[in-house]
């Protein structure tokens, strides 16, 4: 049996990782700006977090969801104070796709509509309700292509209204910064009228928070930047920091019947033992503050690049989730990055450069970073 080959892969076999820092097989060591796509939250093989799930490993690795789990009541807690929505009720599933999923049919079950307005250049998955309201026809197969999704320009308040006013809309789903769209940050404006349109027409506002949350924008989820306060918010990637976890997290307006939602491996015992060791790193490391920090100082560093850097056209982001726009392809830029400054980055599009660092990143990091990428645009 060979792989489905649908990867298209950097011929590297990465086998260690610390911090900020991997490894491939020939010992080589690569500054990570890139993660594993936002999912590395607190750093790779933080001790903590190693010395948790191989606690809870050795006790017990996982049972159903068909008798008491107190680490999932620990979590809930824990999260709910963390991120300042101690009134809301936690689902735990296994992924960011699956989150999503199931806070439009929590939406659709509330208000018994089925159409959803998702933004252009949104990603919210690859499973059947989840890639229809990802805005890449290339990737919606003709089975999941139902008509349930409507597409709008983020930040364009008028359209969105527009077609709430209809009265058959479910549900919209924001990023309020995008992650595959290449970094485009939702408005204040934006956000706060779509949040009281959404009220006024009895339609569930969901924020994705599955790449721009966990404390990556510099608060605990980037819609707190905006004012608002979503019905429904899914997070994943940074939950778990490797492990594969997923949450929707259910404002109490949202009443659960037995049945209602299910899963078999979602928020087992080691998923939730690495969940709250990465909590306790957040919080006794200052991350959230750290990437508000470090970002700021990357971005302008960025900045003051851009100035004599003319392939660089834009610079944007919060936190430590900053896009680079430029004016040529990706492509050399970042195979110089990595074979030739051993050093990963993201990318989104066909020109926009996509870094998404561990949260423990540091200025000293970025320093470095910008001298690898200097010298990859004189090389290229």
């Amino acid at each position: 049996m060979t792989l489905f080959d649908v990867y298209p892969l950097f011929d590297i076999n990465i086998v260690k990782g610390r911090g900020c820092s991997v490894w491939d097989d020939k010992g080589q060591e690569y500054l990570d700006l890139y993660g594993g796509h936002a999912v590395i939250s607190i750093g790779h093989c933080h001790p903590h977090y190693v010395e948790k799930l191989t606690e809870q490993l050795n006790a017990l690795g996982f049972y159903s969801n068909s008798v008491v789990n107190t680490l999932q009541r620990q979590l809930a807690e824990r999260l709910g104070k963390a991120c300042g929505y101690d009134d809301y009720q936690l689902f735990l599933i296994n992924s960011g796709a699956e989150a999503n999923e199931n806070a439009l049919k929590l939406a659709s079950f509330k208000t018994g509509r089925t159409r959803v307005l998702s933004a252009s250049k949104a990603f919210h998955g690859r499973t059947s309700l989840a890639v229809e309201a990802t805005d890449n026809p290339k990737i919606i197969a003709p089975i999941n292509a139902n008509n349930h999704v409507t597409y709008l320009p983020l930040n364009d308040l008028d359209a969105w209204e527009h077609e709430l006013a209809k009265g058959d809309v479910c549900a919209c789903i924001i990023e309020c910064i995008q992650g595959v769209g290449g970094i485009k940050l939702a408005t204040e404006e934006f956000a706060k009228g779509l949040q009281a349109a959404c009220k006024k027409y009895g339609a569930v506002l969901i924020c994705d928070e599955i790449q721009c949350g966990y404390g990556r924008s510099g608060k605990f989820f980037a819609h707190q930047w905006l004012g608002i306060r979503p019905d429904l918010i899914t997070v994943a990637k940074g939950i778990g920091n490797g492990f594969p976890m997923g949450a929707v997290l259910i404002s109490p307006d949202f009443k659960p019947e037995y049945g209602q939602l299910g899963t078999t491996f979602g928020g087992n015992h080691l998923a939730c033992a690495a969940a709250l060791a990465v909590l306790d790193v957040i919080e006794s490391e200052h991350l959230v503050d750290n990437a508000h920090e470090a970002g700021e100082y990357l971005m302008a560093k960025l900045k003051e690049l851009q100035t004599t850097e003319k392939r660089i056209t834009d610079v944007r982001g919060r936190g430590l989730m900053i896009g680079i726009d430029l004016d040529i392809p990706h492509k050399a830029l970042r195979q110089n990055l990595v074979y030739t400054q051993h050093c990963f980055t993201g990318c989104a599009s066909t020109n926009i450069l996509r870094l998404l660092p561990p949260l423990c990143f540091t200025k000293s990091m970025a320093d470095d970073f910008i001298g690898r990428l200097k010298k990859a645009f004189a090389e290229i």
